[in-house]
């Protein structure tokens, strides 16, 4: 009989604790922050990845999606141009069921993609990506180019077609025009698209491995 109550006190202490922390789990990732790594080279020269390297691991901050929680601080619950946000791409589909909520909540098992990308163009902005007499690619906002010294080149750079968004554009209100720092490598809003504010997961804010790159994270 004692070593039944024993057994049942510490099944009922393991559970206690593996409520604990996935709950714990949660509330961080949610509202505070998460780690991720760089599976690509589209964020080239900022963020190192893609095959054969080793990816940056990053820090993504959740706390300014939140502004009832700190007051006065600088995200202000919208980004502003030049941060570096993670997010779900418009094409890919969310789903609902329980257990997809809970890998996203949880990061345990979770399979929906997810896209770092630098803001270019924000809400009601007029955005046009044009070629120089030189051959150099530059992004124009309201008609006038936006200095970028964060990009890996300006010749190298996907040329614009007629069924992408290359402009001239108006980004609609709520939605911002996203594109990697390798813009020759890197599928973004030029292939789909503005992005709605609603698929924001957070904002990277800090390298911290490996030690050779760590550096904070922050608007140009």
């Amino acid at each position: 009989m004692i070593e039944k109550e024993k057994l049942k006190a510490f099944l009922k202490e393991t559970w206690d604790t593996i409520a604990f922390v996935v709950i714990a789990v949660i509330i961080i990732r949610f509202f505070i922050a998460e780690l991720r790594w760089i599976p690509s080279g589209s964020m080239l020269p900022t963020l190192v990845g893609g095959p054969g390297v080793v990816g940056d691991r990053i820090v993504v901050e959740k706390i300014t999606k939140f502004p009832n929680i700190i007051k006065h601080h600088r995200f202000e619950n919208a980004p502003k141009r030049g941060d570096i946000m993670i997010f779900y791409p418009p094409f890919v589909k969310l789903n609902t069921d329980p257990i997809s909520v809970f890998s996203r909540l949880t990061g345990f098992f979770c399979k929906d993609v997810a896209y770092i990308k630098r803001v270019i163009g924000l809400p009601g902005e007029k955005l046009e990506i044009k070629q120089d007499k030189n051959g150099a690619f530059k992004v124009y906002i309201n008609d006038k180019p936006l200095k970028e010294d964060y990009i890996l080149s300006e010749y190298d750079f996907h040329k614009c077609k007629s069924d992408m968004y290359c402009g001239p554009l108006v980004i609609p209100e709520g939605h911002y025009f996203m594109m990697g720092d390798n813009r020759g490598n890197s599928l973004d809003s030029r292939f789909w698209g503005t992005l709605p504010k609603e698929r924001f997961i957070g904002r990277a804010v800090f390298v911290f491995f490996p030690f050779n790159r760590i550096k904070i994270l922050g608007a140009d």
